[in-house]
């Protein structure tokens, strides 16, 4: 039987961008130990390798040969960081006390903004700014718009309160989280409660159970809890690009779910795993992705989700200060 989780707009159930569980282990500064440590962690508790078509073993080979005893510290760390770098997966880094492995998700596809057009054409020094959330009226007070760029962990009742009360008589918000890496993800529990009037499946999430790299536990289905307070149960449309990652994709994956709400822009970053890791021999910490979500239909979307409509910016209208994809939200609505 399926399990079902309630998660509420105060409780963090899941994962925060800038958080991992970390276990520790033994104490060795031999770089091949070190080194198959952490293939091995990773061969027991990545959870993507197939849906990513990744041959592990493979790269032991490839990246096992760089290795050597004497090696320095830096050159030990390239190696490794490169190999977990080849999974294109943002939650999984490699960390010492002078680097950290990062795999940049700008290079998944094209900036799908540009915020300097939507300060000087859109905005036009109307904006107001509601701790995390930049905000103003567009076409005649007819549609809402809302920029959010970051999780922060700070959104509260009074700021949602406020921005529903302001936009309450529009015809649609436009939520636009384009270029939004992440963060906190009961700040999306929290926004996103305000958007519905009973609970409701927003997605599934499967945890490793074995050291295969299939084996996982049943979907747990998790439904988010309404909010008590103020709604707002209008057309909403989300905007998305590449650069929408981990909590931002998890915004999204919700925003699919429910039926006034619709995606518009360019497919996700993906980052829907529950980053988790522990530490090597010399010291070291690493993280990776051991869960997978999955969306209300049992969608895997970890390379991104896609957007119910897609629609990119075009550069020379964007130069003259037109951002497609807001136009056509605005449109929409």
């Amino acid at each position: 039987m399926r399990k079902l989780i309630v998660i509420t707009a105060f409780v963090i159930s899941l994962t925060s961008c800038e958080k991992a569980i970390f276990k520790k282990d033994g104490v060795s500064t031999s770089p091949r130990q070190n080194f198959d440590h952490l293939w091995k962690e990773l061969d027991k508790r990545y959870a993507y390798f197939t849906y990513k078509k990744i041959d592990w073993n493979q790269a032991y080979t490839t990246y096992a040969g760089r290795v050597y005893e004497g090696m320095s510290e830096d050159s030990l760390f390239n190696v490794m960081g490169a190999m977990l770098n080849d999974l294109k997966d943002g939650h999984t880094n490699l960390v010492s006390p002078f680097n950290r492995s990062r795999f940049d998700i700008t290079l998944l596809g094209p900036q799908n903004i540009d915020d300097r057009v939507i300060t000087e054409y859109y905005l036009k020094g109307t904006a107001l700014y509601s701790g995390p959330f930049t905000h103003a009226f567009m076409r005649n007070k007819e549609v809402g718009y809302i920029r959010f760029k970051s999780f922060p962990g700070t959104v509260d009742d009074v700021q949602l309160d406020y921005i529903i009360d302001r936009y309450k008589d529009t015809k649609g918000l436009i939520f636009d989280i384009r270029q939004n890496g992440g963060g906190a993800i009961n700040d999306a529990y929290q926004i996103v409660s305000r958007f519905i009037t009973a609970n409701k499946l927003v997605y599934q999430v499967q945890d490793k159970k074995g050291a295969g790299h299939e084996d996982f536990d049943q979907p747990k289905q998790y439904v988010l809890k309404a909010s008590s307070k103020t709604k707002y149960l209008k057309k909403i449309v989300v905007l998305t690009d590449r650069g929408t990652y981990s909590s931002g994709s998890f915004f999204t994956l919700m925003a699919k779910a429910i039926s006034t709400m619709k995606v518009m822009g360019d497919t996700t970053g993906g980052g829907l795993g529950l980053p988790n890791g522990g530490q090597l021999p010399n010291g070291w910490t690493y993280r990776c992705s051991i869960t997978r979500t999955l969306d209300v239909n049992g969608n895997n979307y970890e390379n991104g989700i896609p957007p119910d409509v897609r629609v990119m910016v075009d550069k020379a209208r964007l130069a003259q200060g037109i951002d497609d994809v807001l136009e056509a939200a605005l449109k929409d609505i």
